[in-house]
């Protein structure tokens, strides 16, 4: 069953969420598969972009230290 995301998340509890480099079936976003031995890292700056432009249009803020010094 579905539920509000205000059911959901709490502020209070739950500062950060984390995106992760991988998607369905578990295929990288960016990275380096390991499994297939593909490099997806020019993939990051895409993610980065598109993240960014959704945090304006959603209205939250993105926090990519990680991102940018990995």
């Amino acid at each position: 069953m579905h539920r509000a995301r205000k059911e959901l998340v709490d502020i209070n509890e739950t500062a950060y969420y984390h995106c992760i480099c991988r998607c369905v079936r578990r295929a990288f976003l960016c990275g380096e598969d390991n499994l297939s031995g593909k490099n997806y890292e020019h993939c990051k700056e895409w993610v980065v972009e598109c993240l960014s432009l959704l945090s304006n249009i959603f209205s939250i803020e993105l926090s990519l230290d990680a991102v940018i010094s990995k």
